[in-house]
Protein backbone atom coordinates (compact mmCIF):
# COMPACT_ATOMS: atom_id res chain seq x y z
CA UNK A 1 0.00 0.00 0.00
CA UNK A 2 1.55 3.50 -0.20
CA UNK A 3 -0.23 5.99 1.96
CA UNK A 4 0.69 9.88 1.74
CA UNK A 5 -0.14 11.52 4.53
CA UNK A 6 -0.37 15.59 5.23
CA UNK A 7 2.29 15.92 2.55
CA UNK A 8 3.66 19.36 1.89
CA UNK A 9 7.07 19.84 -0.48
CA UNK A 10 8.27 23.05 -0.47
CA UNK A 11 11.42 24.36 -2.66
CA UNK A 12 13.97 26.75 -0.85
CA UNK A 13 13.65 28.15 2.43
CA UNK A 14 12.80 31.37 4.03
CA UNK A 15 11.12 34.65 1.66
CA UNK A 16 12.47 32.89 -1.26
CA UNK A 17 10.95 29.23 -0.89
CA UNK A 18 7.66 28.14 -3.02
CA UNK A 19 5.36 25.96 -1.81
CA UNK A 20 4.71 23.53 -4.49
CA UNK A 21 2.58 20.74 -2.64
CA UNK A 22 0.31 21.36 0.45
CA UNK A 23 -1.22 19.47 2.82
CA UNK A 24 -1.99 16.40 0.30
CA UNK A 25 -3.34 13.01 1.67
CA UNK A 26 -4.46 9.90 -0.24
CA UNK A 27 -3.89 6.26 -0.27
CA UNK A 28 -3.54 3.63 -3.35
CA UNK A 29 -3.93 -0.52 -2.40
CA UNK A 30 -1.33 -2.83 -3.16
CA UNK A 31 -2.21 -3.80 -6.66
CA UNK A 32 -4.34 -0.38 -7.04
CA UNK A 33 -3.60 2.57 -9.80
CA UNK A 34 -3.87 6.25 -9.41
CA UNK A 35 -3.89 8.69 -12.01
CA UNK A 36 -3.16 12.65 -11.07
CA UNK A 37 -4.69 15.32 -13.30
CA UNK A 38 -4.62 19.06 -12.55
CA UNK A 39 -3.59 22.20 -14.22
CA UNK A 40 0.19 22.34 -16.19
CA UNK A 41 3.08 22.90 -13.36
CA UNK A 42 0.53 22.68 -10.33
CA UNK A 43 2.58 19.98 -8.94
CA UNK A 44 1.71 16.86 -9.92
CA UNK A 45 5.75 15.84 -11.01
CA UNK A 46 6.38 17.10 -7.84
CA UNK A 47 3.94 15.18 -5.72
CA UNK A 48 5.41 12.11 -7.93
CA UNK A 49 9.25 12.90 -7.08
CA UNK A 50 8.28 13.00 -3.69
CA UNK A 51 6.75 8.91 -3.47
CA UNK A 52 9.77 7.90 -5.89
CA UNK A 53 12.29 9.30 -3.05
CA UNK A 54 13.69 12.28 -5.20
CA UNK A 55 12.27 14.76 -2.96
CA UNK A 56 11.40 15.02 0.43
CA UNK A 57 8.89 16.45 2.29
CA UNK A 58 8.34 19.35 4.40
CA UNK A 59 6.01 18.16 6.23
CA UNK A 60 4.08 14.96 6.55
CA UNK A 61 4.90 11.45 5.70
CA UNK A 62 5.26 8.84 2.62
CA UNK A 63 4.96 5.14 3.26
CA UNK A 64 4.95 2.38 0.82
CA UNK A 65 4.43 -0.97 2.01
CA UNK A 66 4.41 -0.27 5.83
CA UNK A 67 8.41 1.32 5.27
CA UNK A 68 8.71 4.98 5.20
CA UNK A 69 10.00 6.62 2.22
CA UNK A 70 13.40 8.25 2.95
CA UNK A 71 15.25 8.02 -0.47
CA UNK A 72 14.94 5.63 -4.11
CA UNK A 73 14.25 2.04 -3.36
CA UNK A 74 14.20 -0.72 -5.44
CA UNK A 75 11.12 -1.82 -5.77
CA UNK A 76 9.91 1.48 -7.13
CA UNK A 77 10.40 2.30 -10.54
CA UNK A 78 9.64 5.94 -12.16
CA UNK A 79 8.85 6.14 -16.18
CA UNK A 80 9.49 9.72 -17.12
CA UNK A 81 8.11 11.65 -20.29
CA UNK A 82 11.47 11.32 -22.32
CA UNK A 83 12.63 7.28 -22.46
CA UNK A 84 15.81 8.58 -21.57
CA UNK A 85 17.43 5.87 -23.81
CA UNK A 86 21.27 5.97 -23.85
CA UNK A 87 21.85 5.81 -28.14
CA UNK A 88 24.72 3.92 -27.77
CA UNK A 89 23.30 0.83 -26.00
CA UNK A 90 20.78 -1.60 -27.62
CA UNK A 91 17.43 -1.98 -27.21
CA UNK A 92 18.94 -5.02 -24.94
CA UNK A 93 21.24 -3.16 -23.28
CA UNK A 94 18.48 -0.16 -22.40
CA UNK A 95 16.13 -2.32 -21.50
CA UNK A 96 18.41 -3.70 -18.88
CA UNK A 97 20.43 -1.31 -17.49
CA UNK A 98 19.01 -0.77 -14.30
CA UNK A 99 19.99 -4.73 -13.54
CA UNK A 100 23.81 -3.96 -15.51
CA UNK A 101 24.51 -1.18 -13.03
CA UNK A 102 23.97 -3.27 -10.13
CA UNK A 103 26.20 -5.90 -11.39
CA UNK A 104 23.25 -8.06 -12.13
CA UNK A 105 22.51 -10.37 -15.04
CA UNK A 106 19.48 -9.83 -16.58
CA UNK A 107 17.08 -12.47 -15.17
CA UNK A 108 15.34 -15.06 -17.74
CA UNK A 109 12.40 -12.93 -17.41
CA UNK A 110 13.78 -9.80 -19.35
CA UNK A 111 13.32 -12.29 -22.61
CA UNK A 112 9.67 -12.07 -21.64
CA UNK A 113 9.12 -8.61 -21.12
CA UNK A 114 10.51 -7.33 -24.37
CA UNK A 115 8.28 -10.36 -26.24
CA UNK A 116 5.17 -8.91 -24.20
CA UNK A 117 6.20 -5.87 -25.43
CA UNK A 118 6.65 -6.43 -29.32
CA UNK A 119 10.43 -5.77 -28.80
CA UNK A 120 12.02 -9.23 -28.84
CA UNK A 121 12.62 -8.85 -32.91
CA UNK A 122 14.03 -5.03 -32.35
CA UNK A 123 16.47 -6.00 -29.25
CA UNK A 124 19.82 -5.64 -31.21
CA UNK A 125 18.68 -2.06 -32.61
CA UNK A 126 19.42 1.36 -31.13
CA UNK A 127 17.65 4.60 -30.27
CA UNK A 128 17.55 5.82 -33.44
CA UNK A 129 16.50 2.63 -35.01
CA UNK A 130 12.95 3.25 -33.22
CA UNK A 131 10.19 5.06 -33.64
CA UNK A 132 9.17 6.92 -30.25
CA UNK A 133 6.39 4.26 -29.48
CA UNK A 134 9.01 1.72 -29.43
CA UNK A 135 10.73 3.87 -27.20
CA UNK A 136 8.67 4.49 -24.76
CA UNK A 137 8.10 0.76 -24.67
CA UNK A 138 12.16 0.61 -23.93
CA UNK A 139 10.97 2.47 -20.98
CA UNK A 140 8.74 0.37 -20.03
CA UNK A 141 10.91 -2.44 -20.00
CA UNK A 142 13.86 -0.80 -18.08
CA UNK A 143 11.15 -0.03 -15.24
CA UNK A 144 9.55 -3.63 -15.18
CA UNK A 145 13.48 -5.30 -15.52
CA UNK A 146 13.66 -4.30 -11.67
CA UNK A 147 10.22 -6.15 -10.60
CA UNK A 148 9.00 -3.27 -9.16
CA UNK A 149 5.99 -3.54 -6.65
CA UNK A 150 5.58 0.43 -7.65
CA UNK A 151 5.21 2.24 -11.16
CA UNK A 152 4.89 5.60 -11.30
CA UNK A 153 4.50 7.39 -14.59
CA UNK A 154 5.08 11.00 -15.44
CA UNK A 155 3.51 12.03 -18.60
CA UNK A 156 4.75 9.13 -20.56
CA UNK A 157 3.03 9.23 -23.42
CA UNK A 158 2.97 12.74 -24.39
CA UNK A 159 3.20 13.46 -27.81
CA UNK A 160 2.23 10.18 -28.94
CA UNK A 161 -0.54 10.17 -31.71
CA UNK A 162 -3.79 8.70 -30.74
CA UNK A 163 -3.67 5.53 -31.68
CA UNK A 164 -0.09 5.04 -30.72
CA UNK A 165 -1.56 6.53 -27.01
CA UNK A 166 -4.44 3.91 -27.04
CA UNK A 167 -2.05 0.75 -28.10
CA UNK A 168 0.01 1.58 -25.21
CA UNK A 169 -2.54 2.94 -22.40
CA UNK A 170 -4.20 -0.79 -23.42
CA UNK A 171 -0.30 -2.46 -22.64
CA UNK A 172 0.09 -0.78 -19.26
CA UNK A 173 -3.20 -2.08 -18.69
CA UNK A 174 -2.20 -5.77 -19.53
CA UNK A 175 0.92 -5.15 -17.95
CA UNK A 176 -0.44 -3.94 -14.85
CA UNK A 177 -2.79 -7.02 -14.47
CA UNK A 178 -0.42 -9.32 -15.17
CA UNK A 179 2.23 -7.88 -12.91
CA UNK A 180 0.14 -6.89 -10.26
CA UNK A 181 2.08 -3.33 -9.64
CA UNK A 182 0.68 -0.58 -7.60
CA UNK A 183 0.62 2.20 -10.47
CA UNK A 184 0.26 5.99 -9.79
CA UNK A 185 0.47 8.14 -13.43
CA UNK A 186 0.43 11.42 -13.63
CA UNK A 187 -1.43 13.29 -16.73
CA UNK A 188 -2.90 15.99 -18.71
CA UNK A 189 -5.35 14.12 -21.10
CA UNK A 190 -8.81 13.05 -19.19
CA UNK A 191 -9.70 10.23 -20.86
CA UNK A 192 -5.90 8.90 -20.58
CA UNK A 193 -6.98 9.25 -16.63
CA UNK A 194 -10.23 7.74 -17.07
CA UNK A 195 -8.72 4.86 -18.50
CA UNK A 196 -5.99 3.68 -16.36
CA UNK A 197 -6.72 5.10 -12.56
CA UNK A 198 -9.11 2.98 -10.46
CA UNK A 199 -8.81 6.73 -8.15
CA UNK A 200 -8.46 9.88 -10.04
CA UNK A 201 -7.11 12.83 -8.00
CA UNK A 202 -8.13 15.78 -9.31
CA UNK A 203 -5.08 18.70 -8.31
CA UNK A 204 -5.55 22.64 -8.02
CA UNK A 205 -3.02 25.34 -8.92
CA UNK A 206 -0.23 25.53 -7.24
CA UNK A 207 0.02 25.30 -4.35
CA UNK A 208 -1.06 21.80 -5.02
CA UNK A 209 -4.46 20.50 -2.79
CA UNK A 210 -6.85 17.93 -3.95
CA UNK A 211 -9.55 19.48 -5.34
CA UNK A 212 -11.63 15.78 -5.50
CA UNK A 213 -10.71 12.37 -5.81
CA UNK A 214 -13.21 10.54 -8.33
CA UNK A 215 -13.95 7.09 -7.92
CA UNK A 216 -13.53 4.78 -10.87
CA UNK A 217 -14.63 1.45 -10.10
CA UNK A 218 -15.28 -0.28 -13.49
CA UNK A 219 -11.41 1.02 -15.08
CA UNK A 220 -10.20 -2.14 -16.19
CA UNK A 221 -13.24 -4.20 -17.68
CA UNK A 222 -12.96 -5.17 -21.30
CA UNK A 223 -13.90 -2.51 -23.88
CA UNK A 224 -14.41 0.14 -20.92
CA UNK A 225 -13.23 2.90 -23.31
CA UNK A 226 -17.16 2.41 -24.87
CA UNK A 227 -19.01 1.97 -21.72
CA UNK A 228 -21.66 4.33 -20.18
CA UNK A 229 -19.62 4.45 -16.83
CA UNK A 230 -16.44 5.71 -18.96
CA UNK A 231 -18.57 8.75 -20.38
CA UNK A 232 -19.60 8.95 -16.58
CA UNK A 233 -15.71 9.51 -15.70
CA UNK A 234 -14.77 11.90 -18.44
CA UNK A 235 -18.09 14.54 -17.92
CA UNK A 236 -17.60 13.95 -13.78
CA UNK A 237 -13.92 15.40 -14.15
CA UNK A 238 -14.51 17.86 -16.43
CA UNK A 239 -16.94 19.13 -14.43
CA UNK A 240 -14.61 19.63 -11.20
CA UNK A 241 -11.81 20.72 -13.43
CA UNK A 242 -13.74 23.39 -14.42
CA UNK A 243 -14.88 24.17 -11.21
Amino acid sequence: MIEVSNVSIRYGRGLDGVEAVEDVSFHVERGGSLAFIGPSGCGKTTLLFGIAGLLAPSKGSIVVDGTPVTGTRREIALILQNAGLLPWKTVWQNANLSLMLRHEYPKKTAEEVLRDLGLIEVRSRFPTELSEGMKRRVGIARALSMAPSVMLMDEPLASLDTLTRERIQDLFLALWKDHHFSLILVTHDIEEAAFLGQKIVVLTERPTRIKEIVGNPQMGTVGYRTTAAYRETLVRLREVLER
